[in-house]
């Protein structure tokens, strides 16, 4: 029996960052462990496995366009028993003197996308742009 999944779709514009950044920080370990304050492991290279989160995220690199898009499955430590794994592709656009990221999560649990959404604002955008800004004020 399969679990009933949804998508979450979500965007916003980090300023201060070019697409190739965001898209470096996401991806090499030492900046996304930076980026999101928690120990984090990875490296851009389609094949390879990362985590985030003390190991309470885990996924695999399914594909890369270099500082345009990132796709990956993904998966928490509070996935349901027999869940398929979730696919997150994120994509970056150069806009307004920042960058324009979008992610789409898919094929996430239906009794944890409600989580999972607030989950992305709380842990990853804020810290996201937070991360910027501090960069951009250290120049």
């Amino acid at each position: 029996m399969s679990t009933p999944t949804k998508t979450i779709r979500q965007s916003e514009l980090i300023q201060g960052a070019q697409p190739t950044e965001v898209y470096d920080a996401l991806l090499d370990g030492r900046k996304h462990s930076k980026l999101i304050g928690s120990k984090a492991t990875g490296k851009a290279a389609v094949g390879s496995d990362f985590t985030a989160w003390d190991g309470y995220i885990s996924g695999h690199i399914l594909e890369l366009d270099p500082g345009k898009r990132i796709l990956q499955t993904w998966l928490t430590t509070e996935w349901p028993e027999g869940a398929e794994p979730s696919q997150v592709e994120w994509t970056f656009e150069p806009r307004n003197g920042g960058t324009q990221v979008t992610l789409v999560h898919s094929r996430v649990p239906g009794s944890q996308a409600d989580s999972y959404t607030q989950g992305w604002l709380d842990f990853y955008w804020e810290p996201m742009k937070s991360y910027f800004s501090d960069k951009l004020t250290a120049s």
